[in-house]
């Protein structure tokens, strides 16, 4: 009996006391791929063609229910890397980044978990997108010709290749004929069968780079940090047409809540303007009525088509892992920085505190802990990233001001009696608490509703806001509520 109560707390103490200057410490790969939402063979979904993450999800630990702090990208990465709920508005933008680390002097706390690995002995390399830019970096406002790193304490090295392309910027709306949507003016659509192979479109390239790069890292004689960042299924949904020739676009269902959900404001959902700013479009998105079955199935088939695309990519940087004899001693990382809308509540995009474009996939490889799910009773955010890295890599977070909760113990024992079982979202002038049962939103706005329950064990889809009709459990999750509220919305 002590024997089975004692050999889970050994496995974990193990893990996380490993010296940080021994020759053990393990390496991380970390891949990021934007706007992933759970649609893996391996999360359910068996229309989808991902051979290679569900390949890598049997080796790991599969986390049902991980959501992200923000609904958009540079915000979503900016709380990954920092390990913090927002606090301010500027938190919730794309700029974050601009905001609060480019141009900063190096502080005692460091910028981004990538910062802390660098100060504590690891060889730190950035390629794609990881922070919110395509390749780090943006253009110097005070001089043009010049450019500065939204991190710019975290990389040894920072690298992209751009291709065909020129720069990351138009690389990352780009198609395959070297155009890209802002040199077309919008004047495209927002999807693309190229008749290329992999390296016709960008990640491709970025494939090929980190292979080159884990040749290199194998070398070093230290630890290494690498960040991987895959910019697929990102609009435009462009892929190579073999990826596109997996499906049988006739044959894939459309969403299951295609119309606006009951009780809810339009001030809850969003306009689509990321969506129609790829005005070729073969219809336009709108709150007023859904996409016609037809293009929704096309633009599902462009979807799942860049998963395949992104999958094959990710697939080609694990085996590279395997071969340099690496991977026995890296801890590997698959996070996607939020879900997205295909045709949920008539939405196309993310931008909302709902449950499809909040949650996205999480799954990690730790070196000598066996593969299992965390099932969705168990809720996880973003921001628990941060602290479960450091605790795995045997580095201190005694000083850091963290939000989030270390998995280790959850991965090793897969139940944690004092862990707090929820996760806090952020967007839209909302608040957003998910348990393992509901979703509580709170809006601070003059349209009504300012509340919004749903109850997942009945309505999955959140179809329904029950708010009114369950008082007494919006009552109930209140007190837990406002441990998210971090004052953001209120007068500073």
């Amino acid at each position: 009996m002590f024997l089975k109560h004692f050999l889970p707390i050994l496995l974990l103490f193990c893990i996380s006391c490993i010296s940080p200057h021994g020759e053990h410490q393990p390496n991380v790969l970390f891949i990021a791929v934007d706007d992933l939402r759970p649609d893996i063979g391996v999360y359910g979904n068996s229309d989808v063609k991902t051979p290679h993450l569900d390949k890598f999800a049997s080796t790991g630990c599969v986390f049902e229910s991980h959501y992200v702090s923000v609904p958009t990208c540079g915000a979503s990465r900016y709380s990954l890397l920092t390990g913090r709920l927002p606090r301010f508005r500027q938190h919730l933008q794309n700029s974050a980044f601009e905001h609060f680390t480019v141009g900063q002097p190096e502080g005692e706390l460091p910028e981004s978990f990538i910062h802390h690995f660098r100060r504590n002995g690891y060889y730190t390399i950035g390629i794609g997108k990881i922070s919110h830019a395509p390749d780090g970096r943006i253009q110097n406002p005070l001089a043009p010709m010049e450019t500065l790193l939204e991190l710019p304490h975290s990389w040894d090295e920072l690298v992209f290749d751009s291709g065909k392309w020129g720069s990351a910027e138009n690389a990352f709306f780009g198609y395959a004929n070297g155009t890209d949507r802002e040199g077309e003016n919008g004047q495209v659509k927002p999807y693309e069968s190229g008749d290329v192979d992999d390296k016709g479109y960008v990640d491709g390239l970025t494939a090929d780079l980190a292979v080159q790069k884990l040749r290199e890292a194998k070398k070093l004689n230290k630890p290494f940090f690498m960040g991987v960042g895959f910019f697929k299924p990102h609009l435009p949904f462009n892929a190579p047409k073999k990826y596109w020739d997996l499906y049988e676009r006739d044959q894939l269902p459309t969403s299951p809540v295609s119309d606006l959900p009951l009780n809810v404001s339009l001030a809850s959902l969003q306009k689509m303007g990321e969506f129609n700013r790829y005005k070729l479009g073969d219809e336009k998105a709108t709150l007023e009525y859904p996409l016609s079955e037809a293009y929704a199935r096309k633009l599902i088939q462009a979807y799942y088509a860049a998963i395949s695309y992104v999958d094959a990519q990710i697939g080609k940087v694990l085996d590279e892992l395997e071969r340099q004899g690496l991977a026995e001693n890296t801890i590997v990382v698959v996070w996607g920085d939020h879900g997205w809308h295909l045709g949920d509540h008539r939405v196309w995009g993310k931008h909302t505190l709902f449950e499809v474009a909040l949650r996205s996939p999480l799954m990690i490889r730790i070196p000598g802990v066996s593969p299992k799910r965390i099932s969705k009773d168990w809720v996880v955010s973003t921001v628990d990233l941060y602290p479960s890295l450091l605790e795995w890599c045997g580095l201190s977070a005694d000083h850091l001001e963290l939000d989030g909760q270390s998995l280790a113990p959850l991965i090793t024992t897969n139940s944690v009696v004092n862990r707090e079982n929820m996760a806090f979202s952020f967007f839209n002038n909302g608040i957003t608490m998910r348990t393992s049962r509901y979703r509580l939103n709170r809006y601070f706005r003059d349209e009504e509703p300012v509340v919004e329950l749903f109850d997942h064990l009945e309505d999955p889809h959140e179809n329904r806001n029950v708010a009114q009709e369950r008082p007494e459990i919006v009552d109930l999750l209140m007190p837990s509520w406002e441990k998210g509220d971090t004052g953001l919305y209120k007068p500073k």
